[in-house]
C-alpha cells in the first residue's frame, strides 16, 4: 500500500465535510496551554469526548468510516472486523461498526484482574483482518500499543483510521510499523494552525 498522504477524499461533498469539521471543531478545540499523554506541551487540546458523545456528529462520522473502508478493501481485500481502544475509541468504532455492518473489538488499555480477565473484548479469530479506529493522532503511540494486543491475538492490522491527525508524528510513527495511515480531518481542517 502507498504510503503517500492518505486523508480522506471521501465522496461527502465539500460543503457536508467542511461542516462536520466545524461541528467537531466547535465541540472539542479548547486552547490554553495542556500536556499531551505524549508528555509534548501544546496551546490546544482536541477533547474527543466532547465529539464523540454527540449522536449528530457520530452518525456523520459513521458514514465517513465506511466510505474510508470501502477505499481501504479496494486495496487490501475484505476486512473481517474493526477495533478500537478504550475509552475514547469505543463510540467510534461502535458508530463504524453500525455503517458498516463489521463486528468491532475493544482493546483495553490493560487486561482485568477480574471476570474472564482479557484485555481484548470481542472475538479475534486467527487471520482475521482488523482496521483499526482512533480518535485523535498526536504520534500513535496508544493506537499502537493495541494495534500490537492484536496482532499477538493473531490478527492482521493492514490500516488505521484515526478522526484527526495532530500533524505531530504518527502518520510516519504509524507506518513506520508497517501500517497504512488514513485520517478523515487533520488538524488544519479544523481551523489549528502551526
Amino acid at each position: 500500500m502507498s504510503t503517500q498522504d492518505q486523508t480522506s477524499s471521501t465522496n461527502c461533498s465539500g460543503t457536508d465535510r467542511a461542516s462536520l469539521a466545524a461541528q467537531i471543531s466547535d465541540a472539542s478545540l479548547l486552547r490554553g496551554e495542556f500536556t499531551l499523554r505524549s508528555g509534548r506541551k501544546s496551546s490546544y487540546y482536541l477533547d474527543k469526548y466532547r465529539f464523540s458523545t454527540k449522536p449528530e456528529i457520530l452518525k456523520s462520522l459513521g458514514t465517513l468510516f465506511a466510505q474510508e473502508i470501502r477505499k481501504i478493501e479496494t486495496e487490501i481485500g475484505t476486512v473481517s472486523q474493526l477495533a478500537g481502544a478504550e475509552l475514547g475509541g469505543i463510540p467510534l468504532v461502535a458508530s463504524a461498526g453500525m455503517s458498516t455492518g463489521l463486528t468491532t473489538i475493544f482493546v483495553r488499555n490493560a487486561k482485568k484482574d477480574y471476570g474472564t480477565a482479557k484485555q481484548v473484548e470481542g472475538i479475534v479469530n486467527e487471520g482475521d483482518t482488523i482496521i483499526f479506529i482512533e480518535d485523535v493522532a498526536t504520534t500513535g503511540g496508544q493506537a499502537l500499543e493495541a494495534v500490537e494486543v492484536l496482532k499477538s491475538l493473531g490478527a492482521k492490522v493492514p490500516a488505521m483510521i484515526t478522526v484527526i491527525d495532530r500533524e505531530e508524528g504518527a502518520r510516519e510513527n504509524v507506518e513506520a510499523a508497517g501500517v497504512a495511515f488514513y485520517s478523515l480531518f487533520t488538524k488544519r481542517d479544523l481551523g489549528v494552525e502551526d
